[in-house]
């Protein structure tokens, strides 16, 4: 997707430098080298969580429980989380009732920008630089990660709908899409949504913060990784600031094109297979994203 690449890139960048006009130029490949990552006000921690999941859904029933442990350090810029689940799923078919179990073992671990995904059933590890780190670290160098995860809550409908202790911690309690958050100095302790007649539900059991995380809870299975491009390893993202005077006018046409318009101009590259064989709906969502964007880029 590399044309959508650069112009999401393009709408970003653009966004933050209304508040870092004033500072020297450099590279984002430079600026995410050497921001220092803070997503929590918490230096150190760890958590054990329960989760549920229950409901009805085209006729089937399904059940589920599950367990997950974070582990971090360093304020959050090392994470690693292992989680344990099985879900059960009664199926009606002409007065049949099937039954199906899965279980699921996954482990995911952050290591300053670094996403790391651990495939037990393949015994291989994926490595690719996380997108929403990069952004904030390459253009809002000098704000708290949690707080702009909640102007990012905010710019999609999301807000704080109260406050409430949960296990003798202050929380913040935020809503967005159907999903209610229990925030605990950017630590989210408890989780609860409905979407589709399915409820989930994932709350902290047992709480450790600010103390010793032995570095043998953040190595990973002796699996080979495999490595992959992402958007900020592109060479075509490691361009430098000051070649942006007419960014203005760029994100002015793009924001004033139709769906037709836009998705005309997306599809002129047939070499780029991912965008070729994307949904009506993908390119639609997309599309909607670019233009979110443009009004954010205008104060709207």
């Amino acid at each position: 997707m590399k044309k959508i690449n650069i112009i999401l890139a393009l709408f970003i960048i653009t966004i933050s430098c209304k508040g870092n006009e004033n500072k020297p130029a450099d590279s984002l490949a430079v600026k995410i080298e050497q921001n220092k990552l803070k997503r929590y006000q918490v230096e150190s921690g760890i958590i054990h969580f329960t989760s549920t999941i229950s409901g009805k859904i085209l006729g089937s029933t399904m059940t589920g429980t599950g367990t997950e442990t974070i582990y971090f350090k360093d304020w959050g810029a090392i994470e690693l989380k292992d989680e344990k689940s099985s879900e059960t799923t009664h199926i009606k078919f002409f007065g049949k009732t099937k039954e199906e179990t899965t279980t699921k073992h996954t482990v995911n671990k952050l290591d300053n920008g670094e996403w790391y995904t651990v495939n037990f059933e393949r015994k291989e590890i994926t490595a690719k630089r996380s997108i929403p780190i990069d952004m904030i670290t390459a253009f809002h160098p000098d704000s708290d990660a949690g707080d702009t995860g909640k102007e990012m809550v905010k710019s999609l409908g999301g807000k704080k709908i109260g406050e409430e202790n949960y296990m003798g911690y202050p929380c913040e309690i935020w809503e967005a899409m159907g999903v209610k958050q229990w925030v605990h100095k950017h630590i989210t302790l408890k989780i609860e949504t409905t979407v589709m007649g399915i409820t989930t539900s994932k709350k902290a059991t047992n709480i450790e913060f600010n103390i010793a995380v032995p570095d043998k809870y953040f190595k990973l299975p002796d699996f080979p990784i495999k490595k992959e491009e992402s958007f900020f390893s592109n060479e075509e993202m490691n361009f430098d600031m000051d070649n942006m005077e007419d960014m203005d006018a760029n994100m002015d046409k793009l924001s004033k094109l139709s769906f037709e318009e836009w998705k005309k101009m997306a599809l002129s590259d047939k070499d780029d297979e991912e965008m070729q064989h994307m949904s009506e709906d993908e390119l639609r969502q997309t599309y909607n994203m670019i233009q979110k964007m443009a009004k954010m880029r205008k104060g709207n």
